[in-house]
This record gives structure tokens, C-alpha cells and sequence, in this order.
């Protein structure tokens, strides 16, 4: 893979940074502000009191100056977020963010991430939210903070405030004298409310945001250290493995448990209900015990799965939600023309690199547990309503896990860990899961079905869109104890909160639904289903992938009946300027239009704005089709993305490129395998991934950097223009317009020989 630097408004001094950054955790209590109102992303509805409503980001629910930046009088800085690492570099850009407005090396500052006992609670980190939110609040909170300390210096020296230098947390006047951020914290309290304005630096003159670090995290995963909640090692751990159900509603009715106990290092057999759990001194004693408590266990038939064949029809039965989101009456051309079609997608898993795994200990009236939840404060109080235990006595602290994006088993692993633990206290819980639980009992993506229909006039404009999406949930994410699937299984299990539909802007299912072009009259509706076939939930990008992806090939195919060039026919119906930018700069960087191509080529273009909130991505695409087998090669993809004001280059190049193999996998390969019976999806044997060989030969990001403006979420962003400029160059290159996705491989090849 090759990847360009872009030279497009960087205008930024390279600062490398020196030193090193220390993470440690602390038990300094978290600040919430009181709430009068409610707002909601992928997570529990969030509370933002009315105070503090034109607060930037993440201030409005957590906005005392110390919940984020803490200095003691020696001068030592802690900086904090409540948002999480997932692999995504946020820890490295949010510490920018954070250095640049306090005016110091990066590596002066220890930074601490998601932790209840220490950090604000920014709820889920999900959403391409982490950023936006969590960004926006440091570096106002920090501008603020650095703002108090020199005015506190100026009054001390006598002298006014903007005459004074600030670097590396030293504050100097021209006279030569200086003061320490640990000096001039004396005099300030930093236990107050933000305000709504902020002493920003100006953009021209950042050092550290717009610039490139080392990751963080890095170091540690390329060299084998420990990087992840799977590589803990704790002082007198021991090991466990649970047995889960073979099916949805199985009851345990029996166990082998004096056999197991009488295995080499099993120190305890746990059962509760269904939930059924064995310990051992050792992790290899502990799978052999489980895997033999397993084969000795008998269940209840539990209850039947739909059949894969039914599904989508099924959809339109169960969807008993019916929401409009859009719906617009302008005066238009008369309609000459109409198109209209159907497009489809299977439950997919997120198929996790490393199975879920969680640490507990329950010491002292504490619970601790360590995770790779992407929610720490929703899990905690999950924990606490299951465990019947005070809040501030469940502490969770997030560590990396190996595979997230998204509500896999983390937050399931972690109650295993936390069960186990409450009944040998003390001792350090390490659960893991198998690689069949992690797929068999996935938080899967749901199943949709997409309908539009669409009409131009004689100038060839888009006179009218009607569009519909059916689907269950995307969001089951936790909100009560009965989200956690082991309290679903307990003797006294707790009932999961009802299902109920995201609303717009945000939205689930019908995420990106509403088209960002311009059309006259258009009317949008979500079909929401609250029963689920199969356990669904989040996914990055949610229904944006499957709706941008319905959007942009139905562009395609009514460019073509309007006898129009793709792009031109986007630009055309597109009035948004920051959205023509993209458009026009992938096309550019691509050399749209191509000529001809050889045999089995064919490009595509597709545009997205995630959420219409957020990064705009624009992206063109070249591919190869192998006709005997279907496999479908990226060969090469340019890809133009807005992304507001730069915080690291690299970081969203990283992003947008592993957000561009990842929707090729999920487009081209994936679905899951299940009957009537049990998920078949159980092993990478029985659900196929995009492979090495199939990997993109050339992708290239091409940044536009906007200064001062706000930050924009891009972690999700290019999930759905890589699907749209998929099919559109899978049409380009075999003539059939595929709609049911996965659109590769068999299914493919299916279709070629028709």
C-alpha cells in the first residue's frame, strides 16, 4: 500500500516529540454537573444540565476545569478524558489538543484515559464522537486553565497579562522573572465552572495540533509488550472460562461439576441459574476444564432461530415502528422518468482479533474491574444495579483490548469477571472467552432492507426521492444490568431495557438516510423493528453503511439514466460547498473521468458526510474482478476528506484507510452463517474476511485542513462512500447491478455466470 502527504493547507511545523509519556490511574473522584437535560448518541441518554448548554463538547456534562486538568504545586500536570483508546490514535490526539493550549511538551504531561475513579464521565466512546467531544472540551478547558495561571502571574509580577510568555508550564516576564504552573495554581482554584469563551491560541501559530506524533500506543504492540486487557498479569491471578448456552433461551439443567473438580488445577466451579463458569491456577487448565464442563453439560432446546432464507421479508413484519424523518414538498419540474429499487443486507459479526477478556477483584467492599468496555461509567453502573452494590464501590478502568469497533462481548466478559470475582474475593479474575463464544454469542449487525424510488425531470435534476429502510436495533448498548447478557442468565435474571429507536440527527438504522444533496421533494422514512431475531447491536457506522451505500448506487444509476457523468451528477444536485470540495478533489486526485479500461476493471465514485454531521469523504475507486472465483481486488482508491480543523494527519489518514479495508470486507465477504437451529459463524472457517491478497495496492488520503474550525468526528466516515464506490465499480465492471450485500464471492460469481 502506498500513502501520499498531502500538501493541502498543512502549514504546520513538524514537532517531534521527546521524553516519554507516563499513564498510571488514580482515585481522585469524577465530577458530574446536574442535569435538567437530555441529549443521546450511541449510549445512554446523557444528562446536560441547562448551565451549561453553550459549553463546548464534553464541558456540557462534566464542566468544573479540575475534572480535566490537574495541577499539583510541584507542577506536575495531569491531563484526563473519559473517552477510551480503541486502536483509533485518540489518546496521542487528544493529548495534542490538551499541549497545545497549556502550552507545553507533550511529554511534560501524564494523560489519563477512561477510568471511574479518576476521569469524567464522557460516557461511550463511540460515534466518531471522541474528538468532537472530548476534543473540543480540552481544548477549551485547557486554553481556560492556562488563561487562570497567567492571570494569576500577571497579578503576582504587576504586570499585564499579555506581556507574559508561557512554555512548558513556565510563565515569564520580560523582566526575566518567572513562575511555574505549580506556583500560580496557588492562587487560582481550578474547582470551577468553564466558560463559554475560551482564550484560544490562534491556529497559525499551533505547534502540536496539525502535526503528525508517534502514537502512544504503538510501541508496546509492534515490539510483544503488553498491550492489551488480554496481556494482564496480576499477583496471585487465576484463570477462568465460562460455558454459555448453545442457544438463545437454553436453560442449564445439569453438570459435570465433581468431575471437573477433580481436574488438575481447577480451583472452583461457579454456577448461578445458567451462568456457569469454571476457575483454575492456570489458563491452559482452565480451557481443558472448560471445555470439558462444556461436553458434561446439558441445556433446555432453548428457542429456534429465523430462517436465514426469510429474513428481509421478515423485516417488513416485525418493523412496527414507523418514523418519518424526512419529509420536504418544494415546487420542482415535472417527473419524465422514475426508477425505483431494492437493496439488502445480512447480520454480520464484528469478528473481534482478540476474544473479549476482562480482569476482576473484589477486595475490601470494591469490585475493580479492568476492561476493554467502550463505556466505563454505563458499565459500571450496569455492574452496581447487578452486583446490588453501590456505585462508588464498582470502579471500572478501561485498558486497550485486542478488536472492538463497536458493542462486542467486552462489557459481557466483564460481568463474567465481576461474578466470578464476587465470589472468591481477594483474588485477582482473569476471564477470557473462546473464539467460538465471541462469534456464537456476537452483538451482531442487523439485517436491513433499503427501498427507493426516484424520478428526473427533461433537464435531467432529481425532482423527487422516496425513500425506506426496515431494521432492528443498532444500539443495544448498556443502559441497565439486563443489557449484560450473564445477568440474563442468572437464577434470578434481570430483564433487558425495551429496544427503542436512535433519533436523528444521530440515528441508528437510519443513520445517513437522509441524502445530503439537494433534492426538492423528498420524503424519508425508518422502519424500526423492537423484537430482534438474532442479539444485535452496535457496529462502527451503524445503518450509515448499508444507507450511504443505497444512496450513492442509485445515484449512480439515475446519472445514468439522465445520460450525466457520475461525478457531474453529484456536483449537480449538490449545494453544500464543503461537500463539492471533496467531491472535486477525489475526482481530481483519481484523474476522473478514466478512459478505457481492460477487461474485469471498472472504477466508482461515492460521497458521504457522516451523520450530515460530521467528516465529509469523497472517494474513487478502481477494482479487478476474478470471474471464476468473484473475488474482487481493490486495485487502487483516492479519497478526499474534510475533517474540520487537523488534529494529527497520520491519525485520520490511519482511520480512513483501515475504515476503507474494513467496509470492503463487509461488503464484498462478510455474513454471517446461522439456521434454524444455532449460529454456524462460529470459527473463521465459517465466516469469511477480506484476505491480504485482496487488500487495497494503492490507497491515498488526501486531508483538507480547515483552521480554527471545529473539530469533525472521521473514524466512521468513509464506511459508506467505500461500499457506494464499491458497487458502482463493480457495475462499471461486470454489468450487473448487485443489491443484496455481501456483493463478492460466490454471491458474485453467481451472478457473473448468469
Amino acid at each position: 500500500m502506498s500513502v501520499k502527504e498531502d500538501d493541502i493547507n498543512e502549514g504546520r511545523r513538524r514537532f517531534m516529540m521527546s521524553g516519554a509519556l507516563v499513564v498510571s490511574f488514580s482515585l481522585f473522584p469524577g465530577i458530574k454537573a446536574m442535569a435538567q437535560e437530555v441529549i443521546a448518541d450511541e449510549g445512554a441518554a446523557v444528562h446536560v444540565a441547562k448551565e451549561t448548554q453553550t459549553l463546548a463538547g464534553s464541558l456540557k456534562t462534566n464542566p468544573f476545569l479540575d475534572a480535566w486538568i490537574k495541577i499539583d504545586p510541584a507542577g506536575k500536570v495531569t491531563v484526563y478524558t473519559g473517552k477510551v483508546e480503541l486502536g483509533t490514535g485518540v489518546r496521542t490526539a487528544l493529548l495534542q489538543i490538551a499541549a497545545e493550549e497549556l502550552n507545553m511538551a507533550p511529554s511534560l504531561i501524564t494523560f489519563l484515559t477512561a477510568d471511574t475513579g479518576a476521569s469524567p464521565d464522557e460516557g461511550l466512546t463511540a460515534g466518531s464522537h471522541t474528538i468532537v467531544d472530548s476534543g473540543s472540551a480540552l481544548l477549551n478547558a485547557s486554553a481556560q486553565v492556562r488563561g487562570l495561571l497567567v492571570d494569576a502571574a500577571a497579578k503576582h509580577f504587576g504586570v499585564d497579562s499579555s506581556v507574559l510568555i508561557v512554555q512548558d508550564a513556565v510563565i515569564k516576564a520580560p523582566d526575566g522573572r518567572t513562575m511555574t504552573y505549580g506556583e500560580a495554581v496557588g492562587a487560582v482554584d481550578l474547582h470551577r465552572m468553564a466558560t463559554p469563551v475560551s482564550p484560544l491560541k490562534d491556529p497559525a501559530k499551533f505547534v502540536t495540533i496539525g502535526t503528525s506524533l508517534p502514537r502512544l500506543d504503538i510501541p508496546g504492540k509492534v515490539t510483544g509488550g503488553a498491550s492489551y486487557v488480554q496481556d494482564m498479569s496480576m499477583p496471585g491471578m487465576l484463570h477462568a472460562r465460562v460455558v454459555l448456552p448453545p442457544v438463545y433461551a437454553a436453560k442449564l439443567l445439569q453438570t459435570n461439576t465433581p468431575e471437573i473438580l477433580k481436574m488438575p488445577g481447577v480451583v472452583k466451579v461457579i454456577k448461578d441459574g445458567s451462568m456457569l463458569a469454571v476457575v483454575a491456577k492456570g489458563e491452559w487448565q482452565a480451557v481443558q476444564a472448560q471445555r470439558a464442563l462444556a461436553a458434561g453439560s446439558e441445556w433446555s432446546p432453548g428457542r429456534k432461530l429465523p430462517d436465514p432464507a426469510d429474513v428481509h421479508r421478515d423485516l417488513k413484519t416485525i418493523s412496527t415502528q414507523h418514523i418519518e424523518i424526512a419529509n420536504t414538498h418544494n415546487a420542482a419540474g415535472a417527473p419524465v422518468r422514475t426508477l425505483s429499487a431494492k437493496y439488502s443486507k445480512h447480520y454480520m459479526l464484528h469478528g473481534s482479533i482478540g476474544p473479549s477478556c476482562s480482569v476482576a477483584q473484589f477486595k475490601d467492599g470494591t469490585m475493580t474491574v479492568w476492561t476493554h468496555s467502550q463505556g466505563v461509567y454505563p458499565l459500571r453502573d450496569a455492574l452496581a444495579e447487578m452486583l446490588s452494590m453501590p456505585k462508588e464501590n464498582v470502579r471500572c478502568v478501561h485498558v486497550e483490548g485486542s478488536g472492538c469497533y463497536g458493542h462486542n462481548a467486552a462489557d459481557d466478559a466483564a460481568t463474567h469477571a465481576a461474578l466470578i470475582a464476587r465470589e472468591m474475593p481477594g483474588q485477582p479474575i482473569r476471564v477470557q472467552w473462546m473464539r467460538e463464544q465471541e462469534h456464537t454469542w456476537d452483538h451482531f449487525t442487523p439485517a436491513m432492507v433499503t427501498e427507493v424510488s426516484a424520478s428526473l425531470d427533461a433537464g435531467g435534476n432529481i425532482v423527487n426521492w422516496d425513500y425506506a429502510l426496515w431494521s432492528s436495533s443498532h444500539n443495544e448498548r448498556i443502559v441497565n444490568a439486563g443489557r449484560l447478557l450473564p445477568a440474563q442468565m442468572l437464577e434470578k435474571p434481570f430483564v433487558p431495557a425495551p429496544s427503542t429507536p436512535m433519533v436523528q440527527p444521530e440515528g441508528g438504522g437510519d443513520r445517513n438516510a437522509i441524502p445530503l444533496y439537494a433534492f426538492p421533494n423528498m420524503h424519508v422514512m425508518n422502519n424500526f423493528s423492537p423484537t430482534m431475531p438474532l442479539q444485535t447491536s452496535a457496529m462502527r457506522s451503524l445503518g450509515a453503511h448499508m444507507n450511504v451505500y443505497t444512496i450513492e448506487t442509485f445515484m449512480d444509476e439515475l446519472s445514468a439514466a439522465a445520460g450525466a457523468d457520475p461525478v457531474a451528477f453529484r456536483l449537480k444536485h449538490m449545494q453544500d460547498p464543503r461537500a463539492r470540495d471533496v467531491i472535486k478533489l477525489a475526482a481530481e486526485k483519481f484523474g476522473w473521468p478514466r478512459a478505457a479500461r481492460k477487461a474485469n476493471h471498472g472504477v466508482g465514485f461515492a460521497f458521504g458526510k457522516y451523520k450530515n454531521l460530521m467528516s465529509y469523504v469523497a472517494i474513487a475507486v478502481e477494482i479487478s474482478v476474478v470471474r471464476e472465483t468473484g473475488q474482487v481486488i481493490l486495485e487502487h482508491a483516492e479519497v478526499a476528506v474534510d475533517a474540520g480543523q487537523i488534529v494529527s494527519p497520520d491519525g485520520i489518514r490511519n482511520q480512513i484507510e483501515g475504515g476503507v479495508i474494513q467496509s470492503a470486507s463487509w461488503t464484498l465477504y462478510e455474513e454471517l452463517q446461522f439456521d434454524t437451529t444455532r449460529i454456524r459463524s462460529f470459527d473463521w472457517s465459517n465466516y469469511p474476511i477480506l484476505r491480504y491478497s485482496a487488500v487495497p495496492r494503492s490507497l491515498n488520503v488526501h486531508l483538507i485542513n480547515r483552521p480554527g474550525a471545529p473539530f469533525l468526528g472521521a473514524a466512521e466516515a468513509s464506511m459508506g462512500p467505500t461500499a457506494g464506490a464499491l458497487g458502482n465499480a463493480l457495475f462499471d465492471a461486470t454489468g450487473k447491478r448487485l443489491r443484496d450485500m455481501p456483493l463478492g464471492g460466490e454471491n458474485l460469481r453467481r451472478q457473473i455466470d448468469v
